[in-house]
């Protein structure tokens, strides 16, 4: 093993519980599979502890001998590129991606192009499996997806996204072959710790692939299992369970794909019904071991909103930035989920603030980040306003110009952005409509907020205002009936969550009547049909639910987050499935 440096010297008082293995690597001039591990170990120690640069400095003078090393060093400059969007820093890491992919190239087993892992374990298995080369395997396979996703990023064409996709397909094939391999051997070489490591990687790799995948709608889940692809949600989260459970160096990994699952992925292509419980109880023992670790007060603060408690959480993100300030992408982060703790209580000036932040600071959707501003700022008072110096109009004018594509393609969020932005584009704007409570809909907000009968009656006051300006309106524009329905549905979505369902129906259908009238926000009848769904489902009746979110689901094409609304309906077609007719 590598001699380290003095680092352990310059721990201060504050870092003393946490748990730094300096101290407890010994000094060697060789890297054998169990050092390896054990750096990395205390290099994500280092990560989680907020010492990026530390982190990298332990894996660097070995990631080019250590297939670890080499798997570490990549992640980190990948996550870094992930949430700058920097080009420097997005070529930095495709350069390390290589370098790794290379490194682990020499220590993987020579094969023909016909053979694989698990074939060749099984025609071996007599001499045993070396571990060194079922290990560089499974790093091969995380460096693969790693060197997919900064494809998809880095370049602008179709060629790219085709090639993303090729990695992503080997990958795949990688995991299934070790995911054979653990059903052939107990242990690799009689080294019990090196097989327990292996499998832990195993279970990350098919526990996220299945889980990913049974996000997706069927007909596309149906395309890619024409060519080997299959996924099944409960058996992803298992996998990743017993991954989280097994105390290995990927031990934290599927702790954060299981919490990015259950706070992010199913609020926003789901139903909002993640796994509260289990992510407090999965981040609950590094929590105590890395108190001041940004990432873990992130999602510990994510949690607090999701409960719905926004004051609690406002503080738990603060206490997030203030802890490093080396990454500021996770100040960024932080700044998104004020934004919105605070848009959720309607305190528009500190949201603005938040959104302000963002558009100037992060380069990840400035089109996505101006259109808040404006959005937040229509809210506030003419006086309000003006004490930011704001434009609003002018803002709303710079949206599309800062639209930008991914793997070739516009990001779905940003179209409507643009979409909505135009009307203020010609010589007499037309005001939006409540937009920042639309585009609080678009994140499945209606959703967090609904946990707080207060802040929900809050938000009903505000549409119900903005349903009286309509009514009122002696010239109304052509965009009135799509106004009209907007209003309609959140107002909805609110009387739901305050449990008045039969106000809430009456609401929802009122805008299914209209389809034919609206003009230019056809997005709103399929996800109206998708709610009217999701209320009958509450009221029990899984017949009448699961007709409106099929009619969504078939009937409407070519609108408005499309795909969004398709995942929505998987999800909740899936808990349609597992729900007691007649229930309560």
């Amino acid at each position: 093993m590598a001699a380290r440096g003095n680092g352990a010297e310059n721990n201060d008082a504050t870092e003393e519980c946490f748990e730094d293995a300096y101290d407890r690597i010994p000094v060697a001039s060789k890297m054998d599979l169990a050092s390896s591990i054990e750096e990395c170990t205390m290099a994500l120690n280092l990560l989680l502890n907020n010492r990026f640069t530390e982190a990298l400095d332990v894996l660097r003078p070995w990631y080019k001998d250590s297939v670890y090393h080499a798997l570490g060093y990549s992640s980190i400059l990948v996550m870094q590129a992930g949430m700058t969007f920097e080009h420097k820093d997005i070529q930095v890491a495709m350069t390390a991606i290589k370098e790794s992919l290379e490194t682990c190239q020499k220590f993987r087993k020579r094969s023909s192009m016909v053979d694989s892992l698990s074939s060749l374990v099984s025609k071996q298995s007599s001499n045993g499996l070396k571990a060194e080369e079922m290990h560089a395997e499974i790093c091969y396979a995380e460096c693969l997806l790693q060197k997919a996703a900064l494809t998809f990023i880095q370049d602008e064409n179709m060629i790219s996204f085709i090639k993303g996709g090729m990695k992503i397909r080997t990958s795949y094939q990688i995991y299934k072959d070790c995911h054979n391999v653990l059903n052939m051997c107990q242990d690799v070489d009689g080294h019990i710790e090196a097989f327990r490591q292996f499998e832990s990687g195993v279970k990350l790799g098919i526990g996220s692939f299945n889980l990913m995948l049974s996000l997706l709608p069927a007909r596309i889940l149906r395309l890619l299992e024409f060519i080997g692809f299959s996924g099944n949600r409960e058996y992803g989260l298992a996998q990743l369970r017993e991954g989280a459970a097994n105390h290995s160096l990927r031990s934290i990994l599927c702790v954060l794909t299981l919490l990015v699952y259950h706070t992010y992925v199913c609020l926003i292509l789901g139903t909002g019904d993640g796994n509260l419980v289990e992510a407090e109880a999965l981040l609950e023992p590094y929590v105590d071991k890395f108190p001041k670790g940004s990432i873990i007060l992130f999602y510990t603060a994510r949690i607090t909103v999701l409960r719905g408690h926004f004051h609690k959480a406002q503080q738990k993100f603060e206490e997030c930035i203030s802890s490093q300030q080396q990454w500021r992408q996770i100040h960024h982060l932080c700044y998104w989920e004020l934004m919105w703790c605070h848009s959720f209580q309607q305190q528009w000036s500190e949201a603005y603030r938040y959104a302000d932040l963002l558009s100037r600071e992060s380069r990840w959707s400035k089109a996505i980040y101006v259109y808040q501003k404006a959005a937040i700022l229509s809210m506030m008072s003419e006086d309000e306003v003006k004490n930011t110096g704001e434009d609003i109009v002018g803002l709303f004018r710079q949206v599309e110009g800062l639209k930008q594509r991914l793997a070739g393609k516009s990001i779905p969020t940003e179209k409507f952005a643009v979409r909505k932005a135009r009307r203020y584009s010609g010589a007499k704007p037309v005001k939006l409509v409540i937009p920042l409570l639309e585009m609080m809909y678009v994140w499945n907000g209606f959703t967090i907020v609904g946990k707080r009968p207060d802040a929900t009656e809050a938000l009903l006051i505000t549409i119900e205002r903005a349903e009286a300006q309509l009514r009122n309106n002696p010239k109304p524009t052509e965009y009135h009936t799509d106004d009209e329905c907007l209003v309609q549905m959140l107002k909805g979505l609110c009387l739901k969550h305050l449990g008045r369902l039969l106000q809430a129906e009456l609401c929802f259908s009122h805008v299914i009547a209209s389809e034919k009238r609206i003009r230019y926000d056809h997005y709103l009848i399929p996800f109206t049909l998708y709610e009217l769904g999701l209320l009958y489902k509450l009221q029990g009746d899984v017949a009448k639910a699961t007709r409106y979110i099929e009619d969504a689901k078939v009937n409407y094409k070519d609108y408005s987050m499309e795909s969004r609304l398709h995942f929505r309906i998987h999800a909740a077609l899936n808990s349609l499935k597992g729900t007691p007719v007649n229930s309560p």
